[in-house]
């Protein structure tokens, strides 16, 4: 990872300016015993001015803000007593697991399918993460049921998400690391992995502002993971493509499509792309959707149709009429990037302002998404974590990012800007650059 330099310096009202401790452009290594015991003083003092101030701030989650839920706000009462969909059907009433055929048009679209490829369900595209990969263990989905082959492995680029570390391991299912890189998960090790042990049934991706790094897969790396299919043909590549259109500029990067390659190389059925408008419209009250091959579609609405008689019809109405079309839906996005650039601009300054060059920390300058991955000196993320928590700014537990919690080098620490206000997002940043000046500085002086 590069050290972010895009934007130019900034200043806030909250931030106590301190720039004879440890400027910028001050690598920590150059340092004398004497100087950095002069910078540790400093930044002791610095340390109890804040605890002082009573702070309780929180950057743990990615979360909407109040304004982001709001510009949704439409969605009570859109429908004006009008419960038909396109195809004439009531959504009101039973029936349709798979969904509308309107938001099946609409999510199709968004993750580059067919309408038939793609199935429409309730709110949480966790649910039907969780589905896909039982169904896969207990029922088999692309082969046989993964608990008849004895132990089951699962790749899992690495900084990622906990939340898919805590459902893999919730299965009995183990987690073996891949490191990410900036074009998404090292393949030739992926490959290499796949090649070599059976027992590899699958992939974490979250190939579009990858959750914390912000990376967006490179084409070349969509089209390896989509021939994975080929190597073992049980294997199961979930797509968690849940930023599919959440930029934060004009211009960032574009996903290749992962069906297409799959078509290519007849691996339709080996991949499951998942999506949701969690932070697009309502995060509690949207809508999931996920897009396979034709088998894996008839597979899991069949296996659905035990657990309910179809999804609340009505809420997919309600954002196909809020949403419209693909258009429609990328100018909504608009307006949410317009309420969190400020937020995410407030980290990346602070960043930039208290520890370019010091040697201290890298971070990444994320084109979408909602997280910025930093990255301490070794051994210090345990250790910032709590400096930051005792003066009252809650971070992401350090380890958070990696399977079983377990950072081999302590290191990552994810940054979520975007639920607190603007000015606790300033606050919180001043606090963490300095926890990170702190902690690196003592480890300096320990180690002699």
């Amino acid at each position: 990872m590069e050290a972010f330099s895009g934007f130019s310096m900034y200043s806030y009202n909250l931030r106590p300016h301190h720039h004879h401790i440890l400027e910028p452009d001050v690598h920590i290594d150059e340092l004398t015993p004497e100087q950095l015991q002069q910078q540790a003083e400093q930044l002791e003092q610095r340390y109890t001015a804040f605890a002082e101030q009573g702070l309780k701030l929180d950057l743990t989650r990615g979360k909407p803000c109040t304004e982001q839920v709001a510009l949704s706000n439409a969605l009570d009462g859109i429908l004006q007593g009008d419960f038909t969909d396109t195809d004439g059907t009531d959504v009101r009433n039973y029936g349709g697991l798979t969904g509308i055929a309107s938001a099946r048009e609409l999510f199709s679209d968004v993750l580059d399918v067919g309408l038939e490829q793609t199935l429409v369900g309730g709110n949480s595209s966790l649910s039907l993460m969780y589905l896909v990969m039982e169904y896969a263990m207990n029922s088999g989905l692309a082969g046989a049921p993964w608990r008849d082959q004895g132990a089951v492995k699962f790749l899992c680029p690495v900084p990622g998400y906990d939340r898919h570390f805590a459902l893999t391991e919730y299965l009995g299912i183990e987690m073996v690391n891949v490191p990410m890189l900036n074009t998404g998960p090292d393949m030739d090790q992926v490959e290499a992995m796949v090649s070599a042990d059976a027992s590899i049934k699958g992939i974490w991706c979250v190939p579009r502002f990858s959750n914390p790094t912000g990376c967006v897969y490179a084409s070349d790396t969509v089209e390896r993971i989509a021939r994975l299919g080929q190597m073992t043909p049980d294997f199961l590549v979930m797509w968690d493509n849940a930023y599919a259109v959440h930029t934060l500029r004009e211009g960032a990067e574009i996903l290749a499509p992962i069906a297409r390659y799959c078509e290519q190389h007849g691996t339709e059925n080996n991949v499951v792309q998942f999506g949701s408008t969690s932070k697009v419209t309502f995060a509690g009250a949207g809508v999931a959707f996920l897009a396979s091959g034709d088998s894996n579609i008839g597979k899991l609405s069949s296996h659905i149709g035990y657990s309910t008689i179809g999804p609340d019809k009505v809420n997919q109405l309600r954002h196909v009429r809020l949403l419209q079309d693909r258009d429609g839906l990328e100018a909504h996005m608009r307006q949410h990037a317009a309420i969190i650039q400020p937020r995410f601009k407030a980290v990346l300054d602070a960043l930039e302002a208290g520890l370019a060059g010091t040697g201290m920390g890298e971070w990444t300058t994320p084109g979408g998404g909602y997280f910025i991955s930093f990255e301490s000196r070794d051994g210090l993320a345990t250790e910032i974590v709590k400096l930051a928590s005792d003066i009252g700014v809650k971070l992401t537990p350090a380890g958070a990012t990696y399977p079983y919690n377990k950072d081999p080098k302590d290191s990552n620490i994810r940054l979520a800007p975007t639920f607190p206000s603007l000015e606790d997002v300033e606050a919180t940043a001043d606090a963490f650059v300095l926890c990170v000046k702190l902690a690196s500085v003592r480890q300096k002086i320990a180690k002699g």
